[in-house]
């Protein structure tokens, strides 16, 4: 605070009277005698325990009752009441009289102060935020001094005059005709402004930030492979997004902006990345290796196309969906009523390019944006924001950069270094026309997978979360109750949430771990009794995933301009190359005399399914599964004769096994829905997750018989979310226990912060 003799530092809450402080009363010198009080160092807040300078306590501190920030609010409207009136709130000649005061008297309008005491016009609004801190009641008390910021912010950026004082002597001069007649012309007046903000509503939307929480007793459902988890309406009226309530399935909820509660939309078990239809009424989404779309009023779900591992879809005006079915693709186009699939973009091989994704239509619904990344460390080399068409593969550069987009209001929306930016942007020319302008710090950002955890409306509507993604999890042992054992390690960043590899003599864990800075994922390999990690895989490559042979070897994914398949010591000298494919082949099991291991291959229409590939000899990869239902997480059975794996030929994931090598036969396990597949190292059990990530057990059997193969009893023995890696989960030795990464312990997802008036606040940049 600036004074007469200088700058003074002011701590409200702080400051304590003793007996040698001397009277309170209004007068300066007295209340400077109470200021200079010495700093106590006990505890300042506990019950019972007065603290603070009397003219700027709030009632609660006055009572002896516990106080939080609260009191400070109200100790900031005093100075706020003093500042633009010249007075005191509260007054008393003597330390009773002025603690009455607090606590039985109002104050003067704030209005009526500045007025009498010649300060200045003064707005209505600031008055109403001072009483909003000076309520007696701290329930009824603004709660946090960024509610005081977003109230001042909405003041200053009003530009309303209507709310400041007039003189009082010239209100004094008014006839009483004029009172009249200027009376019937403010309800004239009032009448014709909300007729036309009615009429402009939907294109003028109100200067306001709010944050939405999830459904009462759930969560937001983000995750380090998807932190975008929310999509609002063309017209700024309809929120949509993934949350779960406890263990349980993922699910799109639905809430319009002028409700209080939010609505779970049926049929969205798991489902991901939504998107609008560009009237509001459908929305698209991800899940069960299925881009699908639901109506927001609810009804069935509509299946349109099959995706293996989604990055993105946008829905034109002109009826067609944009999506990317896989992290190996182009983008390609379908009805929003379904047929076929085709290619709108086209890889350009010659820089290597590996993966086009996030579509995003630009109003003309005709032309889209697009990211572009090459092969290399996980975030790509010279990643780059192009604009495609729907008429021709041709495309042009608009930006260089890593990053989910959208265009709105006239401007680009990306993200850079976690920041969410704004440039301006010219559809016509399709290229940006200005400097770009932080528009939120700390966004919610995925360097991996370039996304971050925003979207906007056509009418200026902008929602996003911040803070960063929940990377960390944590290895744990979970018994066959689902109770806690043990957790083991630190927490780190572990790829994809998961995918833990328990090895053949059940000592150690194999798991890839996320270098956040550089994007990419090095193999490591956890002592299952100490928690000590150390790394396996030290080159520039990626490598998100291993599995282990006998003898302690382990089969890496080397990922950099192919899928190159290479086992390894544990020490990490290489012994051999295996396999190397352009695209995504990834091994995922070995067989327990090591002869085999099975790759998946995500190469959408080329070469789908799961593979047997020799490990001695020419490596050739031997088909398993044909590429119908998209078959995924296979596994060889302890003896080596069934492959368990998972396919969604029925529309939803179901668990299969078959024989190996296969004779055409196959035997579905589940019967409700089934995912990551793990065998009982006995032979007689068959794990799996079922849609409500409940941990099924199913009791299984083979003979030499015609039978071959049968299934008995399943039973769920608990319930798990995890970190939404997949698999999830791996197998003790004896079965007893199971291998999971989960979250470590601490607060959830934060709100999604709306903001109605993104583009005023960028302009004052």
């Amino acid at each position: 605070m600036l004074t007469k003799s200088g700058a003074k530092l002011m701590d409200f809450g702080l400051a304590r009277a003793t007996a040698t402080a001397g009277p309170v009363s209004g007068s300066g010198a007295t209340m400077g005698a109470l200021t200079q009080s010495p700093t106590m160092a006990s505890p300042l807040t506990a019950e019972g325990t007065i603290v603070g300078t009397f003219q700027y306590m709030s009632p609660e501190q006055l009572e002896g009752h516990e106080s939080d920030a609260r009191a400070d609010i109200w100790a900031l409207g005093c100075v706020l009441y003093e500042m633009a009136t010249g007075k005191r709130a509260f007054k008393g000649a003597s330390q009773a009289s002025l603690i009455s005061a607090i606590m039985k008297e109002e104050p003067k309008s704030l209005l009526q102060s500045a007025s009498e005491a010649s300060a200045g016009p003064v707005a209505a609004q600031l008055d109403r935020l001072v009483r909003q801190c000076l309520a007696k009641d701290a329930e009824q008390r603004l709660q946090s001094a960024r509610d005081v910021k977003l109230q001042l912010e909405w003041i200053a950026s009003s530009g309303s005059q209507s709310g400041m004082v007039a003189p009082a002597v010239a209100q004094r001069r008014r006839s009483r005709v004029h009172v009249l007649w200027g009376g019937a012309l403010v309800l004239v007046v009032i009448a014709a402004v909300a007729v036309l903000w009615l009429q402009r509503s939907a294109t003028r939307p109100l200067s306001l930030e709010a944050s939405v929480l999830p459904p009462a007793d759930g969560e937001f459902s983000s995750s380090f492979s998807n932190p975008l988890p929310l999509a609002i309406s063309p017209d700024g009226t309809t929120l949509v997004f993934r949350a779960r309530k406890g263990e349980g399935a993922d699910r799109l909820w639905v809430r319009t902006l002028a409700s209080a509660q939010a609505r779970e939309l049926a049929g969205t078990e798991g489902a991901s990345a939504p998107f609008f239809s560009p009237d509001g009424r459908s929305v698209g989404f991800f899940a069960r290796s299925k881009l699908m779309r639901v109506d927001v009023a609810g009804g069935p779900v509509i299946a349109l196309a099959d995706v293996r591992d989604p990055r993105g879809g946008s829905w034109g005006r002109n009826g067609v969906i944009l999506f990317a079915p896989d992290a190996f693709a182009p983008i390609y186009r379908i009805s929003a009523d379904g047929g076929a699939a085709t290619a709108v973009t086209a890889m350009d091989t010659t820089v290597d390019e590996t993966t086009h994704r996030y579509p995003a239509f630009l109003p003309d619904g005709e032309r889209f944006l697009y990211l572009a990344r090459r092969s290399g460390s996980g975030a790509g080399r010279d990643p780059t924001i192009f604009a495609g068409s729907l008429k021709s593969l041709e495309r042009k550069r608009v930006l260089a950069g890593a990053s989910n987009v959208a265009v709105a209001s006239g401007q680009l929306l990306f993200v850079r270094g976690g920041i969410l930016m704004a440039q301006p942007f010219d559809a016509g020319r399709l290229a940006t026309s200005g400097p770009a302008v932080p528009l939120v710090e700390d966004l919610r950002w995925d360097e991996r997978f370039s996304r971050g955890a925003f979207a906007v409306s056509h009418n200026g509507l902008l929602a996003y979360m911040r803070g960063r993604a929940r990377t960390n999890t944590q290895l744990a042992w979970l018994d066959r109750a689902g109770n806690l054992v043990a957790r083991i390690g630190e927490p780190t960043s572990y790829t994809f949430g998961g995918q833990p590899e328990v090895s053949p003599d059940g000592t150690l864990a194999a798991i890839a771990v996320l270098n956040e800075e550089q994007g990419r994922s090095d193999v490591f390999v956890v002592d299952l009794a100490t928690g000590r990690r150390r790394r396996l895989t030290m080159d520039e490559s990626d490598h998100p995933q291993a599995t282990w042979l006998p003898g302690d070897r382990l089969i890496t994914l080397d990922h950099l301009k192919g899928s190159a398949h290479v086992v390894r010591a544990l020490s990490g000298a290489i012994q051999d190359t295996l396999l190397t494919r352009r695209g995504w082949h990834s091994p995922i099991d070995a067989s327990a005399d090591g002869r085999y291991y099975i790759t998946w291959c995500s190469d959408i229409g080329v070469a789908d399914g799961l593979f047997a590939v020799p490990v001695q000899g020419t490596h050739t990869p031997i088909p398993i599964t044909g590429a119908a239902g998209l078959p995924s997480s296979g596994q060889f059975s302890p003896d080596g004769r069934f492959v368990a794996f998972q396919a969604t030929e029925s529309g939803r994931s179901e668990v299969f096994v078959l024989p190996f090598p296969s004779t055409g036969q196959r035997w579905q396990v589940s019967q409700a829905g089934g995912v990551e597949p793990r065998w009982n190292r006995n032979g007689r059990e068959l794990f799996f997750f079922d849609p409500e990530n409940r941990l099924m057990a199913a009791e299984v059997s083979s003979s030499t018989s015609s039978l071959g193969f049968q299934v008995g009893d399943i039973r769920a023995l608990f319930q798990f979310h995890g970190s939404g890696g997949t698999p999830r989960y791996d197998v003790s030795a004896d079965g007893s226990r199971f291998l999971v990464t989960m979250p470590p312990a601490g607060p959830g997802d934060p709100p999604v912060t709306i903001v109605t008036d993104w583009i005023t606040r960028l302009r004052k940049r």
